[in-house]
């Protein structure tokens, strides 16, 4: 009887124990965001366990029911789905795919496990169906963002340039070219300032989904960043060819972009190319050559194509060259001021001194300032050697004038990059003051080029100079396009009829009417008129008689150092 209770007790325990297992399992089924499928073999028994019912309105009973679960899924998912379902068939003890339910959009893991005895008969299967959809679309997203620009839907830069390596690669094996076209938007900053970063967001991506149509096997596009782009070609040619994308790239700038705003804007493009193996073998120095080309056709006018060339490259290298160079002498103030005298023409006595900055290098190699201030003003470097050049003449000057009481008039060339500064007057004026200079005795010289990039800006300030009492002159006139129109807004004071016309004026008729002309329509609106590039008696005579007021030149003056000046000051004075 001992005996008997015993067992009883123990099967009760047994028992309980079960049904609390069985409870944990039901539990975890039924918490489980998946759905499980069993098969007996023994039995050939199917069973849906957790939750079937969330993904499925069917019960699987038997093997004709699987039939179903094939038509659940999209079509391209149907042999995989069949093919891991009986993973017995090679062995297998577990396997798993992903699949998409097409009536829901649902994404779905499917794994297998099969339990196999002693023998290696299967004896068990557990299919596991779980919802993993949040899951893939955050791997979605991510895989775009690493391939894709979100503002053009375009290939982003380092996705390119992977793809591009492929392009290089494939060229090589089968003896083929690629071409890199590197196109950026002409004073896309005048459209930020203008109309605002939205609507420049905007037009880039509106050009971008334009560019978007030309993508195929054989065209990679890509937005780098802001107004960049760079397009790359395998075996460029026919339809595909750089001269034909760039023929459809410019008939469609002909019409305007019309934004959600409705603005409608022009543009123009700066479009550099280079070809493998041509200009470089591998794939950034490919692009990096596309881009150099680009800057080169930025600074031949804008609005064009210019294709590689080894030269553009040498020209660059070398800029780069000076332009390291240039900010070790910023920071150095390793610069040196030659002046040029200025000469009434009726009586050859001294008017002032134009000032001229000059640099040597390291290598004790001068370095001429058409080379050096265009890099200087690209990188900015134009406003400290600015402010030097200012503070350096105006010290020298109000040294000359203490030692020898001339009325000297000192004309500096002003940079657009330092007329555009904020504190570029108050600057001035506080070195006037603290060197002693006056007004009248300084004069700012300003070119036609400067006045190009910002006309409005610049002659505010000019006509602020100009109240002040100090003079400006207008350097180069006459080889500009628009010269003549600028004289009706602007506040100046003096005009300099730029050297190439006065070295014909003597042997060309057309440019001693030219010439004339100037100097008569300067008398007749009260300016004053300096003759630059004199360097023949007969030109001098020649300006002379056609009553020019002042001259500048060889003949009676080089550039000289700031000793040679007070030489010429201490003569003037005796």
């Amino acid at each position: 009887m001992d005996d008997l209770s015993y067992q009883v007790d123990l099967l009760r325990a047994t028992n309980e124990k079960l049904s609390r297992d069985e409870k944990m399992l039901r539990l975890i089924c039924e918490t489980s965001d998946s759905a499980f499928l069993y098969y007996s073999y023994a039995e050939d028994q199917f069973r849906t366990v957790a939750n079937w019912e969330h993904f499925f309105d069917f019960v699987v009973a038997d093997a004709r029911d699987l039939d179903r679960l094939y038509d659940c899924v999209e079509e391209q998912c149907i042999i995989p789905l069949r093919e891991v379902l009986f993973i017995e068939k090679q062995n297998l003890q577990s396997q798993s795919i992903q699949v998409t339910l097409k009536a829901r959009r649902v994404r779905l893991e499917v794994e297998v496990r099969v339990v196999y005895d002693a023998a290696g008969k299967p004896t068990d299967k557990i299919v596991r169906f779980r919802d993993i959809t949040r899951v893939s679309l955050q791997n979605d997203e991510l895989t775009y963002l690493a391939y894709y620009d979100t503002l053009t839907g375009l290939y982003n830069r380092n996705y390119f340039v992977r793809l591009l390596g492929e392009f290089i690669r494939r060229a090589g094996d089968e003896n083929r070219t690629v071409a890199v076209m590197f196109l950026d938007f002409d004073d896309f900053r005048r459209i930020n300032d203008g109309m605002g970063l939205i609507v420049g967001d905007e037009l880039v991506q509106v050009f971008g989904q334009f560019l978007s149509e030309m993508m195929d096997d054989h065209v990679l596009v890509s937005h780098f960043n802001s107004d960049i782009y760079c397009i790359g070609i395998y075996d460029p040619c026919g339809a595909r060819s750089v001269d034909t994308i760039y023929k459809i790239i410019r008939e469609r700038l002909r019409q305007p972009f019309i934004l959600s705003g409705g603005q409608e804007i022009f543009i123009s493009l700066s479009v550099g190319v280079a070809e493998y193996p041509e200009a470089a073998s591998g794939t950034l120095e490919l692009i990096n050559c596309a881009e150099i080309v680009m800057f080169k056709a930025k600074n031949m006018g804008k609005d064009k194509v210019l294709y590689y060339e080894g030269r553009i490259l040498d020209e660059f290298l070398k800029n780069v060259s000076i332009e390291n160079k240039l900010k070790d002498a910023v920071f150095r103030q390793n610069f040196i001021m030659y002046y040029q005298p200025q000469f009434h023409t009726g009586d050859k006595s001294l008017r002032g001194v134009e000032a001229l900055i000059r640099w040597k290098d390291d290598n004790g190699k001068m370095v001429s300032p058409e080379v050096f201030i265009p890099i200087a003003e690209k990188n900015g470097a134009i406003v400290p050697i600015g402010d030097w050049v200012i503070e350096e003449s105006l010290r020298v000057c109000a040294d000359w004038k203490k030692k020898y009481h001339y009325p000297l008039i000192v004309s500096l060339n002003i940079s657009a990059v330092q007329y555009r500064q904020r504190d570029f007057i108050e600057k001035l004026l506080d070195l006037t003051e603290k060197y002693g200079i006056a007004p009248e005795e300084l004069e700012l010289e300003i070119t036609e080029t400067a006045l190009i990039e910002d006309f409005t800006e610049i002659t505010e300030k000019l006509e602020a100079l100009k109240n002040i009492g100090i003079k400006i002159s207008l350097d180069d006139f006459g080889t500009g396009y628009s010269s003549l129109s600028y004289l009706k807004g602007l506040p100046i004071d003096t005009l300099k009829i730029d050297k190439s016309f006065i070295d014909t004026v003597i042997s060309d008729e057309n440019t001693r009417i030219i010439t004339e002309s100037i100097i008569y329509m300067g008398k007749k609106l009260g300016y004053e008129t300096i003759a630059e590039g004199v360097e023949t008696e007969e030109q001098y005579r020649y300006l002379q008689e056609v009553n020019c007021d002042n001259i500048q030149g060889f003949l009676l003056g080089r550039p000289m150092a700031a000793e040679k000046i007070e030489e010429l000051l201490a003569g003037m004075a005796v």
